[in-house]
């Protein structure tokens, strides 16, 4: 049959256009979610219609050769997530049990998977009310999905989403939210029939004890000094709907930094993901306090100027110097004042001079009326204006 012979031309001609590949390719937003998930924490994507969330998490499922499921959630009835109930033979004794759902129980028997809940932000509030059990103990009805599953979510902000609605605040922070954003040349790449391909971090044991223990002094240190950041729920329903820092949060950020450590990921994959669990100005902080935590020790360097490491970043290395020139100050001898100015000119002769000027012209207040000036003080007099700050003359 003509018709027919049509047809089977055109799966044929399908069947060539959905043919693609895929290579590797740093993509920030790839790796930040395929760590998340690693991690097994859900994760929500949020991003315009039409920008890829969907096709991501195919590509991702396909990749890690995890059975997908997707649900729509705004198409479902709070049950379906709670468990339908079913009347045994004597509910008297035995109860009223909750009947999971066939894509539940599919999941169980398969033993892992990618459960992908789109149009999140489409659901009503008593749909979302159902999720809560689902996103953060894994349980639908009667059953409990197993270790293997994974859960991911997408969502369109309120302005571009179907009858949207703010997402609430308890299934929001049961969430790591990553804003997920085209990139140009990917999606050209992409349009030709190679996307970039999706792979979990490379987990290294020799470092899980120091990860573990980093991740939980990073966190506990920073909330120790900052108390109000351990649950501050914001002000706004937008802002509520998104990241926000609870106990609950903070626990996922643990998780992440830790995850983030074993696997060496770079510092822009740990800012979309700390962010994306206690919010910005949090997962700010939290990232600050952590590059604190990697500075020399000052005393280190003044016991031994000459075979210094400074940071090799610009602010971290600004903080050593400042650190140092604080210690000085705070314990002010001759030797030691020496030595600060040592570490100096060495930080002149290995890295940018202008990071100099702040600590070295701090230093020369903190001289004594008995201290001689040291010779190497004069090889920084081209770069800061050091001799007149320390009163002396040659």
């Amino acid at each position: 049959m003509p018709e027919m012979s049509q047809l089977n031309a055109a799966r044929d001609l399908l069947t060539l256009l959905n043919a693609t590949t895929t290579e590797p390719r740093p993509d920030t937003q790839l790796d930040a979610l395929t760590l998340a998930v690693a991690a097994d924490l859900p994760v929500l994507l949020w991003g315009e219609p039409g920008i890829g969330k969907t096709a991501a998490l195919t590509q991702l499922a396909a990749t890690l050769d995890l059975p997908l499921t997707s649900v729509i959630a705004s198409v479902h009835e709070p049950s379906d997530f709670s468990g339908l109930p079913v009347i045994g033979a004597d509910p008297a004794t035995d109860g009223v049990p909750m009947a999971p759902p066939d894509w539940a129980v599919r999941l169980v028997r398969a033993g892992r998977g990618l459960l992908f809940l789109d149009e999140l932000s489409t659901a009503p509030p008593a749909v979302q009310a159902a999720l809560l059990r689902l996103v953060l103990e894994r349980r639908i009805g009667a059953l409990r999905l197993p270790d293997g599953v994974r859960i991911v979510a997408a969502a369109n902000p309120r302005a571009s989403a179907a009858d949207g609605w703010e997402l609430s605040p308890p299934l929001a922070n049961r969430f790591v939210h990553l804003h997920w954003t085209h990139d140009h040349d990917v999606v050209v790449r992409g349009l030709g029939g190679t996307w970039p391909r999706a792979t979990l971090p490379v987990l290294d044991p020799e470092k899980f004890a120091e990860a573990v223990t980093f991740a939980r002094r990073a966190v506990c240190e920073l909330l120790a000094a900052r108390p109000l950041l351990v649950h501050r729920l914001p002000s706004g329903e937008t802002q509520r709907g998104g990241a926000w820092p609870s106990p609950r949060s903070w626990e996922m950020t643990v998780r992440l930094v830790a995850f983030a450590t074993a696997s060496g990921v770079g510092r822009e994959v740990l800012s979309l993901l700390v962010r994306g669990a206690v919010g910005d100005g949090p997962g700010f902080e939290l990232l600050s306090s952590m590059d604190r935590m990697d500075l020399p020790d000052p005393e280190t360097l003044l016991a031994d100027p000459a075979a210094a490491e400074l940071p090799e970043r610009g602010d971290l290395r600004q903080a050593a110097l400042d650190g140092v020139v604080a210690a000085v100050r705070k314990r002010p001898e001759r030797a030691r004042w020496d030595a600060a100015w040592a570490l100096l000119v060495r930080a002149v002769e290995t890295g940018p001079p202008d990071l100099v000027v702040v600590p070295a012209t701090t230093l020369a207040t903190l001289r004594r009326d008995d201290w001689v000036v040291p010779a190497t003080i004069e090889r920084l007099a081209g770069l800061v204006a050091v001799a007149q700050g320390a009163e002396v003359g040659r």
